[in-house]
């Protein structure tokens, strides 16, 4: 960008970003509610994207320059659209291969109700860290453990912050994650430099969090049901589904890909594969009942993949929870990760995001205000870029100087990277990650934002280490 006047740089690089905000709040919080991800975000997005484009161009920006960008933000998250793809069809073939029905059924035997939400938080971080995968580990453990914690009568947005805390918290620790590789690479330290120096923030962040999930946990586990009820659940499950133990050697297999470092289109593509042979070997009955043709197993088959099956239940708890969109849910949220990178491309070819982070570095007097300004940073690029993985690879580059300056190390850096750029990812409704584990888990990312504790308390425990100077490693002369 090539602004007429440099005084007016930062507020025409701020515009677009607040016009979306502004938008988005009356969009979501006096029109659409919950229901504005079904396109009116988009079309916001768009809108914006278009208001980015038209300053850029005004103040010296090339319209095909813009194009361009966009056009390689897609292209760059497309692998992210064809897992979300995939993790539908997923959905939909555990559901008729009895998976799903199976892990609520021994779910609801196994974990008790009192410390159902720290035990999800612990599962989801043993999967993840063992797989490297926020995404993987709330398509395979998280559904099930939304089915259970919904079936005891636990709200679903307390149920999704606690599969997403537990999620990543080994996402950021696991030496198989993709962020968790980047943001030394960014910072110029070593993998496992990196993960030693996040543990000091990293494992306060997840005890409060299991104890904040404890405590809640305390209070549903009164409404929870009781032994009768549960084995009337259960029993309802058997009656409609084969439940045996076997169906568990396909989650096991995609787990087990993905800890190998399997591409995760090869591991989700199984996955979805094993589901339907389960549904053939297994759920005969299930498959003939839901097809209306001449080939009912052939039909219910391809439609568990691409679009709507629902399980018919006497117990409405169990009639919600056994239905699935497959592929064709997810189309809203690809629309919404198109619309952001439609967004975030312009803000970046017109170099308003440059200008943005830029006046953030300016405002780092101190050690304590540098880390804060790495700290926004990265949430400025969550939201604007709508990537989790800009939200390291910009910041990363531009403060790493500053930081060795400073006679910082640079693992200082890593760790706020990922304390920052990482985890309040979730966080942003049109971000990749938001728009994704809403549409996986099935709540909102308003609703279950203020339950992600991992999530929240990450950059604030970040903040306390840097104005009270703990931990803060220097530069060995």
């Amino acid at each position: 960008m090539n602004p007429k006047k440099n005084s007016y740089q930062l507020p025409l690089a701020l515009s677009p970003l607040l016009i979306l905000m502004l938008l988005l709040w009356f969009n979501v919080g006096y029109v659409y509610g919950d229901d504005a991800l079904s396109g009116s975000n988009q079309v916001i997005l768009l809108l914006s994207a278009l208001i980015a484009g038209a300053i850029g161009v005004i103040n010296g920006t090339k319209s095909q320059d813009i194009f361009d960008k966009i056009k390689a933000n897609v292209k760059d998250t497309s692998n992210a659209i064809y897992i979300l793809i995939l993790i539908g069809g997923l959905a939909g073939t555990w559901l008729v291969g009895g998976i799903v029905p199976a892990m609520i059924y021994y779910g609801l035997e196994l974990i008790n109700a009192t410390f159902f939400l720290p035990t999800a938080v612990v599962i989801a971080a043993l999967v993840s860290l063992s797989t490297g995968s926020s995404w993987s580990t709330t398509a395979t453990v998280g559904i099930a453990l939304m089915g259970i914690g919904q079936t005891m009568g636990i709200p679903v947005a307390i149920v999704a912050g606690a599969v997403i805390s537990g999620a990543y918290f080994g996402d950021k620790l696991s030496p198989l994650s993709d962020t968790t590789n980047l943001a030394p690479a960014m910072a110029g330290t070593d993998l496992f430099t990196h993960i030693r120096y996040m543990l000091y923030t990293t494992v306060p962040s997840l005890l409060i969090s299991l104890i904040l999930f404890t405590i809640i946990g305390l209070k549903y586990a009164e409404g929870a049901l009781n032994a009768e009820e549960i084995a009337t659940v259960q029993n309802l499950i058997q009656e409609t589904f084969n439940i045996t133990p076997w169906v568990f050697a396909v989650p096991i297999g995609v787990i087990v890909l993905i800890s190998r470092k399997t591409d995760a289109l090869v591991a989700i593509a199984m996955g979805t594969l094993g589901g339907l042979i389960m549904a053939l070997l297994f759920q005969g009955e299930v498959m003939t009942i839901l097809g209306n043709g001449e080939f009912p197993r052939y039909e219910t088959a391809l439609r568990s993949v691409y679009g709507e099956i629902a399980i018919p239940s006497e117990n409405a708890i169990l009639s919600d929870l056994l239905s699935s969109s497959g592929m064709s849910g997810m189309m809203g949220t690809v629309w919404l990760v198109l619309s952001a990178m439609a967004f975030g491309g312009a803000m970046e070819a017109c170099g308003f995001l440059t200008i943005i982070t830029n006046a953030i570095v300016g405002l780092a007097k101190n050690t304590a205000s540098l880390i804060t300004s790495t700290l926004i940073a990265c949430g400025v690029l969550n939201v604007t870029a709508s990537d989790q993985y800009l939200a390291i690879v910009v910041p990363g580059r531009m403060f790493k100087d500053v930081y060795k300056k400073r006679g910082l190390a640079p693992e200082n850096l890593s760790r706020t990277l990922e304390d920052s750029g990482t985890v309040t990812s979730v966080l942003i409704p049109w971000n990749t990650c938001g728009a994704y584990q809403s549409s996986v888990l099935g709540v909102a990312t308003g609703d279950y934002f203020i339950y992600a504790f991992f999530n929240l308390i990450s950059p604030i425990m970040t903040l306390i280490y840097a104005w009270f100077g703990i931990k803060i490693q220097k530069i060995e002369k």
